[in-house]
């Protein structure tokens, strides 16, 4: 496929593997803080809005910056993961991280219109019958918003698979281990007369991107219907 080297592959491969790591390890969390922010009152509402956001408002690497000074080795959640052998800094589960920190507001975002958009009375009629909170939200408030979990769920993948600033501030560009196609493409750059790897995994970039949003659009149609 466009003769795609192996560093090429790898870097595909990588990105890939962290971008649907993160978002599926976001989805539920997502979820939960979306239904939170659309259907409860509580007192921190706002500061945990502003705290679901904040990467977005962030410089990228001021994220990943963050991300190095609290899940590095010398952390202090990195520092205690580490006596157990955990350590994210410099490692695929860090670009992991880092890339479902960034993705997570725009997942979030979009669940939270979908929940917004369910008509309260469903609910409650649905309580009134002695349906529990629970069933309530598995068998109506979720069917219902599941086109904007899908649509959470691509934007999460994309912004992940494009994830860059705070992905190589926090576990660099490390080939085989780190290196994801943003990061690939930016060092190939680098190098004079490597534009050709650049542009194949630019091409790829955007079919991947293509693919995701044709895909986002069946599911979404399905889910419609049913």
């Amino acid at each position: 496929m466009l003769g795609l080297g192996p560093q090429e592959w790898a870097a595909v491969a990588l990105s890939l593997k962290v971008a649907l790591t993160a978002t599926i390890l976001s989805l539920p969390l997502a979820i939960y803080v979306a239904h939170l922010l659309a259907r409860k009152s509580f007192p921190g509402k706002q500061l945990l809005n502003a705290a679901v956001h904040l990467p977005l408002i962030l410089p990228p690497v001021v994220t990943g910056y963050l991300l190095l000074l609290t899940f590095g080795t010398q952390g202090t959640i990195g520092g205690f993961l580490a006596k157990f052998g955990i350590v994210l800094a410099f490692k695929w589960t860090g670009a992991v991280l880092a890339a479902a920190i960034m993705a997570f507001p725009l997942m979030v975002r979009a669940i939270r219109l979908g929940i917004e958009a369910v008509d309260p009375k469903l609910e409650q009629a649905a309580t009134t019958l002695g349906s529990s909170p629970w069933k309530v939200f598995t068998t109506i408030t979720l069917p219902i918003c599941l086109p904007s979990i899908i649509a959470g769920s691509v934007l999460a993948f994309a912004k992940a698979m494009g994830e860059f600033g705070a992905t190589i501030t926090f576990v660099a560009s490390i080939p085989g281990e780190t290196r994801t196609l943003p990061s690939a493409i930016y060092a190939f750059l680098q190098v004079p007369g490597a534009e050709g790897p650049a542009i194949r995994l630019t091409i790829v970039a955007i079919i991947i991107a293509v693919t995701a949003l044709l895909i986002s659009e069946w599911l979404a149609a399905r889910a419609a219907r049913r």
